[in-house]
């Protein structure tokens, strides 16, 4: 009856049920429990189906019961072999040395997990029941480590099957692709948490899994996806030169165009996760480079599948705008968009302002950011300058201070109680990243105070200028000599 239009569910639960109970009761083996467990999975998911409809908590609770019960099944009777490979035919049920049984255990977690997306999609991100449903992720987790131990331990098994010819064949219960596609749902779940124990064991962890699809998967969707995953979990944890690298011997900037949309998501994930890594690592310049084609055009949440964008010049039709919505991410897994641009404005002024000042008098000057010179000139139009209240406000009343070489004001407009409310907080190493924030500004605004304020003197000793940028003399001596050789400052 299943899958035909008019079917009780409810009904059929229920008569699953009894024939459970019936099965226990006359002692029918556990071969013939694990078929009527996987045919009570596959009904709890077809349970209030109706396209792009997802379960209601109480059908979601009870899917996941039952395939907990199935995993715990097949790890307490070793004898139970299950596989995809096993035709119907050559099941065995009853009771005998071992019981064979046509299932596809991978294919039913891979399920529960697009439904555990799928109701997080369509929960309100800011409710108390988005934060119910999230705790269900330790059970989903579980679960999916679960199946990845039990594949490993069958990994080396092999079965033999007696067709009807009389001729046997000898069949691998689980083969690596099998095993890459279980290893491949754990770093899905794994690539976008931040771990905070000492010593950091998810890295390794990470790399065991990600070295493995790539020697073993003959799938190139998912090899991309496996070393996209693994570079954002390496820069998540400021591991940013390996990060970089594995992203360059990657290539994955020449065929991301031709990948799904799916992975062009995790591609954009990928790339800001890596420019906010280098802009903590105090690698302004790759930081700006890395998040620079995300804030223009204004269509950041769109590319990082964080909401749906609103165009006036493009209408869509309800077929797309819902195969929109069924890309976006839950809500736990988004980076914050003001994070982002913050960073971007910040860096682009820590390069653009002491560029505009030894570019002042020249006759062609390109910006390098159209972004940071938009809302510098949104600012310039406003008649009366008050004090600033939003993040951008903040960026570019510091960059008006860099102009003049004011970096203490400077400083006190990108760091404080707000701005780390709002931004750096959200940092996994906030105190380190202010104090880099501080050093690049006094560098920056002492390169900016000597192109603007050059002419003027005829003279300036290295102890004032270390003085007024409560530097080194050393590290003056190190910038004004950078800035001779590099032909930006005449001597």
């Amino acid at each position: 009856m299943r899958g035909k239009r008019g079917t009780n569910r409810r009904d059929q639960l229920e008569c699953l049920k009894i024939l459970r109970m019936y099965v226990e009761k006359q002692n029918l083996g556990v071969g013939i429990d694990n078929k009527i467990l996987l045919v009570e999975i596959a009904v709890s998911f077809d349970y209030h189906h109706k396209g792009n409809d997802w379960l209601k908590p109480e059908t979601w609770t009870r899917a996941l019961d039952f395939i907990e019960e199935l995993l715990e099944l097949l790890k307490k009777n070793p004898d139970v072999q299950i596989s995809e490979n096993i035709t119907e035919e050559a099941e065995n049920l009853k009771k005998g040395p071992e019981y064979r049984i046509h299932g596809d255990v991978i294919t039913t977690i891979l399920k529960m997990d697009e439904e555990f997306t799928k109701i997080l999609q369509n929960a309100d991100a800011h409710s108390q029941d988005y934060v119910e449903r999230l705790k269900d992720e330790l059970r989903v987790c579980s679960i999916i480590d679960t199946l990845k131990t039990y594949l490993e331990s069958k990994s080396n098994e092999n079965i033999q099957i007696t067709s009807e010819s009389q001729s046997t064949t000898t069949i691998s219960l689980v083969q690596p692709q099998h095993l890459c596609t279980a290893y491949m749902a754990v770093i899905e779940h794994l690539y976008y948490k931040h771990d905070k124990t000492p010593g950091q064991p998810s890295v390794p962890i990470m790399e065991r899994l990600c070295k493995y699809i790539y020697a073993k998967d003959s799938l190139d969707r998912a090899r991309a996806r496996a070393s996209l995953c693994h570079v954002y979990h390496l820069a998540l944890h400021d591991h940013y030169y390996e990060a970089r690298d594995l992203m360059l011997m990657c290539h994955m900037q020449d065929t991301i165009t031709t990948s799904d949309v799916s992975t062009q998501i995790l591609y954009n994930r990928t790339i800001v996760q890596l420019g906010l890594c280098a802009f903590r690592f105090g690698a302004i310049r790759e930081a700006h480079q890395a998040l620079v084609d995300m804030q223009s055009g204004n269509r950041a949440k769109e590319l990082l599948a964080q909401g749906v964008q609103m165009s006036k010049n493009h209408e869509r039709t309800r077929e797309q705008e819902m195969k929109e919505r069924q890309r976006l991410l839950p809500f736990h897994m988004h980076i914050n968009l003001e994070l982002i641009e913050c960073v971007y404005l910040v860096s682009a002024m820590l390069i653009e302002v002491p560029f505009m000042a030894s570019h002042e008098y020249g006759a062609r000057k390109r910006p390098i950011s159209k972004h940071f010179h938009t809302q510098m000139r949104q600012a310039e139009k406003q008649p009366v300058f008050g004090p600033p209240e939003s993040m951008r406000e903040h960026v570019v009343a510091a960059s008006r201070a860099m102009k003049t070489g004011d970096w203490s004001a400077c400083v006190n407009f990108l760091i404080n109680e707000k701005m780390n409310s709002k931004v750096w907080n959200l940092m996994p190493q906030a105190v380190q990243v202010r104090k880099m924030l501080t050093d690049k500004i006094k560098e920056e605004s002492l390169r900016t105070y000597l192109f603007t304020y050059a002419t003027v003197y005829d003279a300036i000793s290295m102890a004032t200028l270390a003085a007024m940028f409560e530097l080194d003399v050393k590290q003056v001596y190190g910038i004004i000599s950078k800035m001779i050789i590099n032909e930006e400052l005449m001597v």
